[in-house]
């Protein structure tokens, strides 16, 4: 059976002008800055003439662990938006940007799929408006900054070996997880040990994403520790006097980007932290936003709601005073079979015992999603090999969990394929039924916060650290930063840190390696197991097959 491929579909896309697309949410032409005749930036002025307005509806997509079979959580956050216009509501999407690091590894580029995807979609995965090179150069802004207030004098009394900011980049490059800085003789600096993270594990990116407007941005840049002295005295930001020329190059960036979907209803592409290693949501400014124009907003959280969800609940909600309508755990048939052993090759064949094998996994997630007091439908996103018989396993299992599975046609058939997961969705979030509250309150100790996460959640027996590690997070509340929620930095494969381990594991424990305080976002990095801040590439990347065609279009991304 062929198929046309995502790119294929994007580029028979009949667009319409970004001004148009504006005018659907009722965004004045001279608030709306263009990139091209396809995508704009929001003013900031404009954003700040909402505040009157009330909120609209807050709809999670999350779902599954990832798999080899694919899952399509964006295809479906896609869908559901283009699912509630078509049904008559007024829906707005908000998605994360793309890295060029994954882009270029083993991910390949994507903005959705099939017939449910945002557009531009090239310029969406490659560049788009430039907002993670501005939050890369901020970010080595304050790091070339510190090594240069050294340089001359380190008047603040740094000591060297406690400086805990890196650099970044947006791209997977092992070679400089760690490295040495300022070889060269007298000239070059003060030689030390330092080292790259990926951008979208940058703290200015999850600051960007948090931030309410440039005010509460600098701010939060100020509140950045960069370093300590040998007393361990803390040295900010602020006091290298970086943050404000961190916000100039940020002013840009923090506007979020308006785009639309294949059926031109409007998007919010804006802010990319990973999910596995930051907070995986994409920002709040966007968020807020489209609560404040649309009647429904349907946002996405990274990977697995192991990961994604309770990030988004924990940390984005807890933050910015956000409260989630509904949920919907996005799952395929394929890989329920995944998790119920069957190899990715032997997918298409019918195996009914497998999926309900596999089932566990997603009666976890619906479990742990309903934990936070959010109502809860699955969305079985259809693919072509998917039988009666197994999408039936499917609603059986996930009715015993008390909830609802709907099977989605959105990738082939757009809106008109996901109307029932639509109704469904608005069912849930105008019965009032969510009494959403975070996992943890703010006062519980930090270790406590981590050992609630990952028992709760993970369904772990306990968490294993070593007392530096102890003293570190006690320290940290001796300084004040007790109230900070836990951002956990693990696998995304798994609920637990072997990525090898599928379905719904117990009895497992949760090594934790390394924390770091994010003071100005506002969360402790907890890193779990061999979870790396920079990845690296595959063996084959994407890269050796991504080129320009014979007509000038990107051949290899998709």
């Amino acid at each position: 059976m062929a198929f046309k491929t995502d790119i294929e579909i994007a580029r028979e896309a009949k667009k319409k002008p970004i001004m148009e697309i504006g005018q659907k949410l009722g965004i004045p032409s001279e608030h709306l800055l263009p990139y091209g005749h396809d995508k704009a930036k929001v003013s900031q002025e404009f954003i700040k003439s909402l505040s009157g307005k009330p909120d609209g509806k807050l709809v999670l997509v999350t779902a599954i662990n990832p798999t080899p079979a694919g899952e399509g959580k964006t295809t479906t956050t896609v869908g559901l938006g283009d699912g509630l216009n078509r049904i008559g509501k007024k829906a707005v999407i908000c998605i994360r940007e793309a890295s060029l690091g994954p882009n270029f590894g083993m991910k390949g580029g994507a903005a959705g799929g099939g017939m449910a995807q945002v557009v531009p979609m090239e310029e969406m995965n490659l560049h788009f408006t430039g907002d993670f090179h501005a939050i890369t150069s901020a970010h080595n802004l304050l790091s070339a900054m510190i090594d240069n207030h050294i340089y001359w004098g380190n008047e603040l009394a740094i000591d060297e070996r406690r400086i805990v900011w890196r650099r970044v980049m947006d791209m997977n490059d092992r070679a400089l997880r760690d490295i040495v800085v300022n070889l060269g003789g007298v000239a070059n600096g003060f030689p030390r040990q330092t080292g790259f993270d990926i951008t979208v594990a940058s703290e200015v990116m999850a600051i960007l994403c948090l931030s309410n407007d440039l005010e509460d941005l600098q701010k939060r840049l100020g509140d950045i520790v960069v370093a300590y002295t040998r007393e361990k005295k803390p040295i900010y930001c602020r006091d290298i006097k970086a943050d404000g020329a961190m916000t100039v190059l940020l002013k840009d960036a923090m506007q979020p980007n308006l785009v639309q979907t294949l059926e031109n209803n409007p998007a919010f592409v804006h802010g990319g932290p990973f999910a596995n290693i930051a907070h995986g949501c994409n920002s709040v400014i966007a968020t807020k936003t489209a609560l404040k124009l649309g009647e429904y907003v349907v946002t996405e959280a990274g990977f697995g709601a192991d990961l994604g969800a309770e990030k988004f609940f924990d940390i984005k909600c807890r933050k910015a005073g956000l409260k989630p309508a509904a949920a919907v755990i996005v799952a395929t048939v394929r890989a329920m079979k995944m998790n119920g052993g069957v190899a990715k090759a032997d997918l298409g064949a019918e195996n009914v015992e497998a999926v309900q094998k596999g089932c566990p996994n997603l009666g976890r997630h619906i479990a742990n999603v309903k934990s936070f007091g959010v109502p809860v439908v699955v969305a079985i996103n259809h693919f072509y090999s998917d039988t009666d018989a197994e999408v039936a396993a499917v609603k059986a299992y996930v009715a015993e969990q008390g909830a609802e599975a709907i099977l989605c046609k959105h990738w082939a058939q757009g809106s008109a394929g996901i109307e029932d997961l639509a109704n469904a969705v608005v069912k849930l979030a105008e019965s009032g039924a969510s009494t959403f509250a975070p996992l943890y309150p703010d006062e519980m100790p930090l270790f406590q916060k981590v050992e609630t996460i990952a028992k709760r959640i993970y369904h772990a027996d306990e968490v294993l650290a070593d007392k530096s590690i102890r003293d570190q997070l006690k320290a940290w509340e001796a300084a004040g930063y007790g109230n900070l929620p836990i951002c956990m930095a693990k696998t995304q494969y798994s609920f637990t840190t072997d990525p090898n381990v599928r379905g719904a594991p117990t009895g497992h424990s949760v090594p934790v390696r390394e924390v770091r305080l994010s003071a100005g976002a506002g969360f402790i990095v907890v890193i779990c197991g061999e979870i790396m801040t920079m990845p690296g590439l595959p063996k084959v990347p994407s890269a050796e097959v991504i080129r320009l065609n014979d007509q000038g279009h990107v051949e290899g991304l998709f």
